[in-house]
């Protein structure tokens, strides 16, 4: 199980939303920078960042923050947040990002997505984000019909590298992961699953185990770490995290280590 600190950027600050409501933000760090590093030293072996400007205006836009962050450490980062064209992927891959997270063209533009994961194979994770069960998109301000199980297994057989789940309803409450969700969506498709939203405890996370069988294999953790509800090091040292490799194109997605 790979522990994943999000860092979740609005006009350059490190913030936490609740249940996706950019009007109940709350900022943690005027300085990204520092909170990668610190989440580095701490045993990160991977950063989670999300441009909420970019997944709100459809492009990104906090490009240095995010290169400044790839800059300072020497773990892995995915991006997030207003990537629903090649050039904004790209530009990442440019600054040294190692995955990129699609969302809302998942939803809107799937041929998109197979397009992107055939150029950039293993490096294209696919963010779905849900609300009862139902896909949101645009930085969680539309909500469509697709449900989430039907969207990670058309995802999986496009190539996506690995499914990211949310829970919106539980994201930043601290309220505990949704287990059963989860458990319903990675038993539907082969790629990894990586569990966000609502975790507030290092019970939550070890809950979590129980679902490394099928597929549950990382878990992003924002605003429990910030209030310190939960110990990084603490956290990593309970599940023994594994680091994902860099995935070859020709030897499937399940590559952990």
């Amino acid at each position: 199980m790979e522990v994943i600190p999000a860092i979740d950027l609005l006009e350059g600050r490190c913030v936490r939303l609740y249940q996706g409501d950019y009007t109940l933000s709350q900022v943690f760090s005027d300085n990204p920078v520092e909170v990668a590093k610190r989440w580095e030293q701490e045993g990160a072996t991977r950063l989670h960042v999300v441009d909420l400007d970019g997944a709100k205006q459809g492009k990104p836009v906090n490009h240095e923050a995010i290169a400044a962050i790839v800059n300072s450490v020497s773990i892995p980062v995915e991006v997030g947040g207003g990537l629903r064209d090649r050039t904004s992927i790209a530009q990442l891959f440019d600054l040294g990002v190692r995955w990129a997270i699609v969302g809302t063209v998942a939803v809107e533009q799937p041929q998109l997505v197979k397009e992107f994961c055939q150029e950039f194979p293993g490096k294209i994770i696919v963010g779905i984000d849900a609300r009862n069960g139902k896909v949101a998109t645009k930085g969680w301000l539309e909500t469509s019909e697709v449900t989430a199980t039907e969207l990670a297994q058309q995802m999986a057989e496009l190539g996506a590298a690995a499914i990211i789940y949310t829970d919106i309803l539980r994201d930043g409450t601290l309220e505990g992961v949704n287990t059963e969700a989860l458990r319903e969506l990675a038993t539907k498709i082969e790629i990894p699953v990586i569990a966000s939203g609502g975790v507030s405890s290092l019970s939550d996370v070890l809950s979590l185990l129980a679902l490394e069988p099928v597929g549950v294999n990382g878990v992003i953790i924002g605003r429990a770490l910030y209030t310190g509800d939960i110990s990084l090091s603490e956290a990593v040292k309970a599940v023994g995290n594994g680091r994902w490799q860099d995935i070859p194109p020709d030897t499937g997605f399940s590559n952990f280590a």
